[in-house]
């Protein structure tokens, strides 16, 4: 199955260079701008205080990272027709959560020391993966199809873990003797990277090897729902699985080089303007996440619920499980604090989503009602942020 869709892909119509230099545009403009903000580094970022300057900067910056962000999305979606799932939403996960390590250790390194920056990132993550990406792709797919079918043995299986090192990396430290802070405990900062990390290794030899068949589309038993299928992009791709997987690599490329810069940007203006510190780690977020949003939204438009859950469940899987370990060993390597533990309203907050997404992903079908309850607590988790 694999050689005939690779097939298929290598006998797609050659596109023309004109056509192939606008597509891949977002590469080039990606790293022109790296060079552009390399060369004019001391002009633009030695004083901040100018606000249009600043302002026009991060828009740029934030724009073109956004636009190879979603270009990735595309050459991961060419390599998963060709190698199916999980694989290609596992490439595709690697890819956001390079950028988003890359943002994080950037802020860290970066003006002040923020602590909680990696833990408002874990957190604002599950909650617009949890809520706001999966109750858009539920209420969207739910408006279309009335009722649409998942593989309920994967999504509980992302579940668990998801709940697991949710809890033990974000509400764990509060209620340890000395938090896992790498200036302070050193080892337990190095054993919860170490069980962090685990977690996602047996997670992924099981979602690859030994239970992949619970992370496919389900076999469809009529009435409307998901049929059985190989997952097949909206237009066909074009290239050899070789030239989407260097060009996958040359988009990521440049928004990691560029997070340095939007880092300044970010760190100053949270500082200047006192804006909740929270709203970093929504910022990184939403950048991260867009593109897979966008993915997660048109296979539910297409009847493909598993894709969406995979793309969904999966974010919020490595967001946990990779990004801490990233961010203790910064932390580590570096002496910067790094404070792990929620608040009390967060903490309510986290645990309520993950007691309503086990419900959702209790049963085999969706509807309306899951989508809309997700939606409501993701505006209750944006209200929190700036009235707590």
């Amino acid at each position: 199955m694999n050689e005939q869709k690779e097939a298929a892909l290598e006998g797609a119509p050659k596109r023309s260079l004109r056509s192939s230099l606008f597509l891949e545009a977002p590469a080039i403009i990606g790293f022109l701008s790296v060079a552009l903000f390399n060369f004019f580094e001391k002009t633009l970022f030695t004083d901040l205080t100018n606000p249009v300057v600043t302002s026009l900067s991060f828009i740029y910056l934030f724009g073109v990272m956004l636009w190879c962000a979603f270009a990735a999305v595309r050459h991961g979606d060419a390599i998963a027709s060709v190698l199916g799932e999980p694989y290609g939403t596992l490439i595709l996960t690697f890819s956001v959560i390079t950028i988003e390590v890359s943002l994080l250790a950037s802020i860290m390194l970066h003006g002040d020391n923020n602590p909680t920056l990696a833990r408002d990132a874990m957190f604002a993550t599950l909650m617009i993966v949890l809520n706001g990406m999966v109750g858009t792709a539920l209420l969207m797919g739910a408006l279309r199809y009335w009722e649409q079918e998942y593989n309920l043995e994967g999504a509980r299986a992302f579940l668990v873990v998801i709940a697991s090192l949710s809890v033990f990396a974000l509400i764990l430290p509060n209620h340890t003797q000395t938090a896992p802070d790498p200036g302070e405990a050193p080892f337990q900062a190095g054993l919860f990277a170490a069980i962090t990390i685990l977690f996602y290794i047996v997670f992924v030899v099981i979602q690859t090897m030994r239970h992949r068949a619970f992370f496919a589309e389900p076999k469809g038993s009529g009435g409307g729902t998901a049929l059985a299928r190989e997952y097949i992009p909206r237009r066909p791709p074009r290239g050899s699985l070789a030239y989407h997987v260097v060009m996958l690599v040359l988009t990521v490329l440049p928004v990691v080089l560029l997070s340095e810069h939007i880092a300044i940007i970010v760190d100053f203006g949270i500082e200047e303007l006192r804006l909740p510190a929270a709203l970093g780690g929504v910022l990184i977020a939403v950048l991260v996440l867009s593109p897979e949003g966008l993915t997660a939204f048109h296979a539910a438009l297409d009847n493909r619920l598993q894709r969406a859950v995979n793309v969904c469940l999966g974010s919020a899987l490595a967001t946990v499980g990779l990004t801490i370990p990233a961010v203790l060993t910064i932390g580590l390597v570096t002496g910067h604090d790094v404070h792990l533990g929620l608040s009390e309203v967060e903490t309510v907050l986290l645990i309520l989503t993950l007691f309503v997404s086990a419900l959702t992903f209790g049963g085999a079908r969706t509807n309306v009602l899951q989508g809309t309850v997700h939606l409501l607590l993701f505006v209750v988790y944006l209200a929190m942020i700036f009235s707590p």
